[in-house]
């Protein structure tokens, strides 16, 4: 399982015209399932996703997480961050979970994610998204977990 983390402004989805999920101040979260993932490895993710501290302290260090930085989470899946990429010209979707099962996994995530922290928005999964987002530094984190 993949996430990659941008510290953003503001970020937002977009389906079909309308606005999915939207915050402002806070951290965009593109969020890959593999084949090997589970539930477990999930929720190790979404807490240390929640726990991670790289919003700026009152020092200008990054010592607060998006809790300590009144922010939000917008949570995107995104099957392409399972890819290999090592050889050839044209992406391996091999490793990424088959839609039907990822989709329960993800909607188990996104439940659990809500149930850790208030400010949860999210986009669809599958659907043909529209990300707009303001990155803040840039400063931007992949995380995996085992």
């Amino acid at each position: 399982m993949r996430a990659l983390l941008q510290r953003v402004l503001e970020a937002k989805v977009i389906v079909d015209g309308q606005i999915t999920g939207h915050i402002e101040k806070g951290i965009l979260v593109f969020l890959g399932i593999g084949k090997e993932d589970n539930l477990e490895k999930g929720k190790k993710l979404i807490d240390k996703i929640l726990k991670y501290r790289f919003f700026d302290d009152e020092q200008g260090k990054m010592g607060w997480n998006v809790s300590q930085a009144n922010g939000g989470v917008l949570l995107v899946s995104q099957f392409t961050l399972m890819a290999q990429t090592q050889k050839g010209l044209r992406p391996d979707f091999g490793p990424a979970m088959p839609p039907n099962e990822a989709k329960a996994l993800y909607e188990a995530l996104v439940s659990y994610a809500k149930s850790q922290f208030e400010h949860i928005e999210t986009g669809i999964f599958a659907a043909d998204m529209k990300v707009h987002l303001i990155n803040d530094g840039p400063v931007t984190f992949n995380l995996e977990v085992d």
